[in-house]
């Protein structure tokens, strides 16, 4: 996240200065200025979560959340640690919109029900098959025609935002200094995690890519690959219960 103000965005202020005389003398105005300032990395943040997110959450209150999760990332942000701001205000403001749809308890009981159904059937399949399954055979598995499948998973999406994210982000920078044992996790947990993703099929593998690593939104992700941002929702859902499915044999077969 190099890059995430737009021009016509950003205030025209010298942030350079603003920081220095933020840090000098940690007065509200000037952390204001800079909150105001970086507020469309907030929207950015906001924007990107919504690719799994139902139509109930207020997206006024998940804005919210990141913007506190902005101020808190301005207060302990460290200079010293040669950081930078962007990338690590982005990983507290979508720290703090979890922790928001967490506390919210936003999945109502059926939405759940169907998300263990759904979870153990491709479990089950796929570790019967020893590969991904397709549309047909998790549509049999599940007793439904493809397109309902497809419904299905398309109601099923918000259940991808919270667990996948702490497998993907395992190797982001947090504020303390990890330990060896800590680092020595991360790092197996990333190759697990690669591992499932070249598992996937191709659609599913570049949707992963694009979201996660190219940090592209639902629509641009749509663009580059010509489908619907419906059909790119349902492509990301699966990609995502296949590796929490990959990730959890491999977990088990360790113990």
């Amino acid at each position: 996240m190099d890059s995430l103000l737009l021009e016509d965005e950003a205030p025209a202020i010298d942030v350079a200065s603003l920081w220095q005389s933020y840090l000098a003398n940690k007065t509200v105005e000037a952390r204001n200025q800079l909150a105001e300032y970086y507020l469309p990395l907030v929207k950015l943040v906001a924007g990107r979560l919504a690719i799994s997110l139902p139509a109930h959450v207020d997206r006024d209150d998940l804005l919210s959340s990141g913007f506190f999760g902005l101020l808190d990332a301005i207060e302990r942000y460290d200079i010293e640690r040669k950081n930078k701001f962007e990338t690590y205000a982005g990983i507290r403001i979508r720290g703090a919109m979890l922790d928001y749809l967490r506390a919210k308890d936003w999945l109502p009981v059926a939405i759940r029900q169907r998300i263990r159904r759904y979870e153990q059937a491709m479990f089950d399949l796929e570790n019967k098959l020893g590969r991904p399954a397709t549309d047909e055979e998790l549509a049999t598995e599940l007793e439904v025609t493809v397109k309902e499948l497809q419904a299905l998973e398309s109601q099923l999406s918000a259940a991808t935002v919270i667990p996948l994210d702490d497998y993907l982000r395992a190797d982001s920078p947090l504020t303390g200094e990890p330990g060896p044992s800590d680092r020595l996790e991360k790092a197996e947990t990333k190759e697990l995690l690669m591992t499932a993703i070249e598992r996937l099929p191709e659609k599913e593998k570049k949707v992963v890519a694009l979201y996660y690593y190219e940090e592209m939104t639902l629509k641009e992700i749509s663009l580059v690959l010509s489908l619907s941002e419906a059909r790119i929702s349902q492509l990301h859902t699966k990609a995502i219960f296949r590796m929490r499915g990959y990730l959890a044999r491999m977990k088990a077969s360790l113990v």
